[in-house]
């Protein structure tokens, strides 16, 4: 049986962390932490063929390299007790707006970066809706209204309904008029709700979304590994003792405005949001599983990003 795409995601994390203590190794003081977040990617790296963990090494030596030249204080210590720390991290994490999955940690520097693997996917987040979440909440520190609620209310009881009989989604007829169209209108009135008595939304939305700590969002493609760098609160690229990196990385600035938010163009499943500053974001829902269940999942993808984001192709 060919391995997961959660198993290809996690063999790449491996890499990236493996490679980056055998690179970073030969000049400074690592540690990396052995935990069930280790082991998992491990496991994960090991039932792939030995050409896939090479093709997985091969763009993990790339990738690290790069941000090694970004990123002075990979390489430089202050003293011999600063110690480069290297941690795999829960997906678990990610909820709350941290997704980075290996973090760069220097303690005595009060120091810290991380990398968001991806394995020939783009998506920033994989949020679910459902009659118990309460998106506001959890996204930008709102909670939803009580009119969201009952209006997405039919739609989640019929599909618990349909559980129960065992039913599948390729099964059902119109399921994006009768199931998709309507908690998507829901979402879409509620985020305007909540954006207009509130303060801030944008940013708290951008922020949760693409990841509330700066970090360097490594992609896997066949021949090519492209890294962008979310800069959003200046941690990225720091210098250290007048040595700097070989560019430097634009802080980027959140929105502060939500200008257009609606159906995209000849879509029946997904949302285009525009926000000054540079920003689009595309929410489209499905189902996610072959049984139906009452929660729908978005695929949460950035579709337009300020003028002067970092980013870089590395081919391997």
């Amino acid at each position: 049986m060919p391995p997961t795409q959660v198993q290809s995601g996690k063999a790449f994390e491996y890499a990236l962390i493996i490679e980056a203590q055998t690179i970073l190794s030969a000049s400074v003081n690592v540690n990396i932490v052995i935990d069930s977040n280790y082991t998992n990617c491990l496991n994960c790296f090991n039932v792939h063929t030995t050409r896939q963990q090479t093709r997985y090494s091969a763009a993990a030596i790339a990738a690290i390299n790069h941000i090694i030249s970004l990123e002075p204080r990979l390489t430089n210590s202050q003293n011999t007790l600063d110690t480069l720390t290297l941690q795999l991290q829960s997906d678990s994490l990610g909820r709350n707006g941290d997704v980075r999955d290996i973090l760069f940690i220097r303690s005595t520097q009060n120091w810290e970066i991380g990398i968001s693997a991806k394995n020939n996917h783009k998506a920033l987040k994989h949020s679910r809706l459902s009659i118990i979440k309460d998106f506001g909440a959890s996204w930008v520190g709102v909670p939803c209204s009580q009119i969201y609620f009952n209006s997405i209310r039919p739609v989640f009881t019929q599909l618990l309904t349909l559980k129960h009989s065992g039913a599948l989604w390729r099964h059902l007829a119109n399921k994006h008029a009768n199931y998709y169209q309507p908690v998507l209108t829901a979402f879409r009135n509620e985020l305007d709700l909540i954006n207009r008595n509130n303060v801030n939304i944008p940013q708290s939305l951008v922020a949760y979304i693409i990841g509330r700590n700066d970090f360097y969002k490594v992609m896997k493609r066949a021949r090519v590994v492209e890294i962008i760098a979310f800069n959003l609160h200046g941690n990225l690229g720091r210098s250290i003792n007048g040595v700097r990196g070989v560019t430097s990385i634009p802080r980027l600035n959140l929105p502060t405005q939500i200008v257009q938010f609606q159906m995209m163009a000849g879509k029946t499943d997904t949302l285009s949001m525009i926000c000054n500053q540079g920003w689009q974001l595309s929410f489209r829902i499905h189902s996610a599983e072959s049984l139906v269940i009452p929660s729908l999942k978005f695929d949460i993808n950035l579709i337009g990003h300020p003028n002067s984001m970092y980013s870089h192709h590395l081919p391997y």
